[in-house]
């Protein structure tokens, strides 16, 4: 084994990871996800300084899914899409089925001259773009 390959095996802190796997497009979005507390690493809610290290299960709860991702190979630095998926392995279930509201023209177009939102059509639409 040489210098470079016990590198590679080094723990590294978990909002760094998920960003360099791309899971979140920025740090700092990885940061707030962790302080929110919707990363949980082996069962444990995760401080962004908890560390990762190949074996562990990171589980992220976003837009009311779980991703559940096992770490194969903690990385520190963002790497291309086909890099970064081969550094964990998603245990995820398969996302279900769209509801028929959300699937609606209806609710992604509103009719000209229909005046402002009501509260409701605000929270359907803010429901709408956050599926």
């Amino acid at each position: 084994m040489t210098a470079h390959d016990s590198a590679k095996d080094k723990p590294v802190r978990v909002d760094r990871w998920l960003w360099s796997i791309r899971i979140f497009k920025t740090r700092n979005m990885a940061n707030e996800a962790c302080t929110m507390g919707r990363v949980r690493v082996n069962d444990q809610v995760a401080k962004p300084a908890t560390k990762v290290k190949k074996g562990d299960r990171v589980d992220i709860r976003r837009s009311g899914l779980t991703t559940s991702l096992e770490v194969v190979q903690p990385i520190e630095k963002r790497v291309g899409a086909p890099l970064a998926t081969a550094t964990y392995v998603d245990h995820s279930e398969p996302a279900p089925e769209a509801d028929d509201f959300f699937d609606s023209p209806a609710l992604a177009q509103r009719d000209r001259g229909t005046g402002r939102p009501t509260k409701r059509d605000r929270r359907r639409l803010n429901e709408f773009h956050r599926r």
